[in-house]
C-alpha cells in the first residue's frame, strides 16, 4: 500500500505514511504542499526490502499536491486519491486529501 492515513483523534492531523518501491534508487524524497517541495524536508529512508518509507503528520480537511523525487526523477504516486494539472510544471502533480 503507497499512502496509508491515520487520523489523529486528538489532534487535527493525519499521520501519512508514503512508501515506494525503488531498489535500484539512492535517494528518494516525497515534495509536494505540505513541505514547500523542498527534497530535504521530504526524505524517505530505505528499507532492507528496496522501498523507501516516511511518515508525515499533515493538516486534516486539506488537499495537497506531491510527486517522489526518485534519484532526480520526478514520478507520480498511480494510487493518489486524484491528479491535479500544474501550469507551472507543465505536468501532472498527484493529489493526496486527508
Amino acid at each position: 500500500m503507497p499512502i496509508k492515513k491515520q487520523f489523529v483523534k486528538s489532534k487535527p492531523v493525519c499521520k501519512v505514511t508514503f512508501s515506494i518501491e525503488a531498489k535500484e534508487a539512492t535517494q528518494v524524497s516525497v515534495i509536494g504542499d505540505f513541505n514547500n517541495w523542498n527534497p530535504e524536508e521530504g526524505a524517505l529512508s530505505k528499507l532492507k526490502n528496496g522501498t523507501f518509507k516516511g511518515a508525515f503528520d499533515l493538516n486534516k480537511d486539506a488537499a495537497y499536491e506531491f510527486k517522489y523525487l526518485v534519484d532526480g526523477e520526478y514520478i507520480n504516486e498511480t494510487e493518489a486519491d486524484s491528479f491535479k494539472w500544474n501550469e507551472f510544471a507543465g505536468t501532472e502533480n498527484s493529489v493526496l486529501e486527508v
